[in-house]
C-alpha cells in the first residue's frame, strides 16, 4: 500500500493492481503512413494527410451523432513500437528526457493518442484529416473534441518551450528494438 492525496488533499491509501487489462480493437485506422520514417510526428504537421477510421461493424451505431463534432480524438495501440524505456531524446529535441515528459511511443502501456479533423462519415467509416498515424493501425476508442474541455490556453510545455530541435518527421529511433 502507498500513500497519495486525494483532491481535497486528504491523505488516502492507493492499492496497486497488478493483473493485466486488455482491450479490444474497436476498428482500424488507415493512413497513407506505411513506415515510421517521414510519418508526421504530430496532427498539427499532418494538416493534409488524409486517411480513414474503420469502426468495426458492431459498433457502428455508437458513431450516431459523431457527424457534429469538427475533430475527434483517436486512442490507439502502438503496435509497432519498440519497447519502453525510461529515457528517451524525442523528436523535439537533442537530450534525454523522462518517458512520460515526452510524446514518444516506446511506453509501458503502447497507447496513442491524436486529435485529427472530422470530414466526413459514411456508415462505419470516418473519413479524417490531420492523420499522424502509421496505416493499419489497430483503433481502440473514439472521443469527441470538445474545446470548452480540451482547450487550455495559454499554458506551459515544459521543455519543448525551449526545444532544440525542429523535426516535425519520424525516423526510426522508436520502432527499432530495444537498446
Amino acid at each position: 500500500m502507498l500513500k497519495s492525496v486525494d483532491c481535497k488533499g486528504l491523505l488516502m491509501k492507493t492499492k496497486f493492481i497488478d493483473d493485466k487489462i486488455s482491450f479490444t480493437s474497436i476498428g482500424m485506422i488507415h493512413s497513407p503512413h506505411v513506415t515510421p520514417a517521414g510519418t508526421p510526428i504530430q496532427p498539427s504537421y499532418a494538416a493534409q494527410c488524409e486517411g480513414q477510421v474503420v469502426v468495426k461493424p458492431e459498433f457502428q451505431e455508437a458513431l450516431t451523432d459523431i457527424e457534429g463534432f469538427e475533430r475527434v480524438w483517436l486512442l490507439y495501440f502502438f503496435d509497432r513500437a519498440a519497447h519502453f524505456k525510461s529515457h528517451v531524446i524525442p523528436y523535439r529535441d537533442t537530450i534525454k528526457h523522462g518517458l512520460f515528459a515526452t510524446r514518444a511511443p516506446c511506453r509501458p502501456n503502447t497507447i496513442g493518442l491524436s486529435v485529427v479533423r472530422l470530414s466526413g462519415r459514411r456508415d462505419n467509416v470516418l473519413n479524417v484529416k490531420g492523420i499522424d498515424i502509421l496505416d493499419s493501425t489497430p483503433l481502440l476508442d473514439i472521443k469527441p473534441y470538445v474545446p470548452e474541455f480540451d482547450v487550455h490556453v495559454p499554458s506551459k510545455a515544459g521543455w519543448l518551450d525551449d526545444k532544440r530541435a525542429d523535426r516535425r518527421e519520424a525516423d526510426d529511433r522508436f520502432h527499432g528494438k530495444a537498446d
